[in-house]
């Protein structure tokens, strides 16, 4: 659904059926202790981009906010980890590298194949 920011994100619940405004984050809500949300958050917030970004069904994300210095509005920022590979990934928009392997040969390079080229 697409959020107060416009981005399409999947935690993000809307409802404005017959004039209700009901909305809310369920990924924050998830968090334990639930976080309280904030149509603001939306604007910062990098989950829509890392499940656009990487669906791996392995990666787990567990939101925290955080305030980078006094002065400016709360941001949510995201730790990785992979049950997989059951490790800390370190960037969450390509994940950790264990749970999809990469061809051992490149399209278009088929030199084995073909030693005279």
């Amino acid at each position: 659904m697409r959020t107060p920011a416009g981005k399409e994100c999947p935690y993000f619940y809307g409802d404005y059926f017959r004039g209700r405004k009901i909305e809310e984050c369920r990924f924050l809500n998830s968090a334990i202790p639930p976080l309280p949300w904030k149509p603001s958050l939306c604007e910062t917030c990098p989950v829509p981009e890392i499940r656009l970004a990487n669906a791996c069904s392995h990666m787990q994300l567990k939101p925290r906010l955080t305030r980078p210095f006094p002065f400016i509005r709360q941001q949510v920022e995201i730790t990785a980890y992979c049950t997989k590979a059951e490790r800390l990934v370190r960037e969450p928009h390509i994940g950790c590298g264990e749970c999809y392997d990469l061809p051992f040969t490149l399209p278009g390079e088929d030199n084995e194949a073909n030693p005279t080229a």
